[in-house]
């Protein structure tokens, strides 16, 4: 593209401060071709269809240039990625977990139950493992190691829900649901 350019430098960088601005509003998140996969694989059309809402779903939000050219980059690598369905799926899955820890970095955007799943691990290993620790030697039997897991499963659950609540009232949630 041709850009006028004067002798002025703050002409040229309002000239290109345009210019980025218009291909801001152009530019949007590309889909994934799912044309290099096995279209009687119900997993890996399952696993493609929640990437595609992921993507419908950032296009809606105001994304900066750079933070969109970067999506783009890694959603063209799963277009060109010519393996068996197994390595494609765990590519998708590698893909998508950097593109969603990517935008709540830049962001602050989440999809549903994001923090519940995450909250819900670490309740188990760091409040769970200690209360049935606790519980064992209380008892004087460790067998009873066990009970605390589910106990720290409820606090992480609890806490996650309401981070994702708090999330959703700020209207930083993206309306996705992302499985594993």
């Amino acid at each position: 593209m041709f850009l006028p350019v004067k002798k002025n430098p703050v002409y040229f960088r309002k000239s290109l401060s345009l210019y980025y601005n218009l291909t801001t509003c152009i530019m949007s998140i590309h889909e994934i071709n799912p044309s290099n996969t096995d279209k009687g694989n119900k997993k890996v059309l399952d696993k493609l269809i929640v990437f595609n809402e992921l993507v419908n779903e950032l296009n809606k939000k105001e994304i900066p240039f750079l933070l969109e050219k970067v999506i783009n980059e890694e959603i063209l690598s799963l277009n060109f990625f010519i393996d068996s369905d197994k390595e494609l799926m765990q590519k998708l899955g590698k893909v998508q977990y950097r593109i969603v820890t990517l935008v709540e970095k830049e962001l602050q955007l989440v999809p549903k139950n994001y923090h519940r799943n995450r909250w819900m691990a670490f309740g188990m290993g760091a409040f769970g493992i200690p209360f049935g620790i606790a519980f064992g030697f209380a008892l004087g039997n460790l067998a009873f190691l066990g009970i605390g897991i589910p106990i720290g499963l409820a606090i992480g659950i609890a806490v996650g829900s309401a981070k994702d609540k708090k999330v959703q009232q700020e209207g930083k949630q993206l309306n996705v649901v992302l499985k594993n």
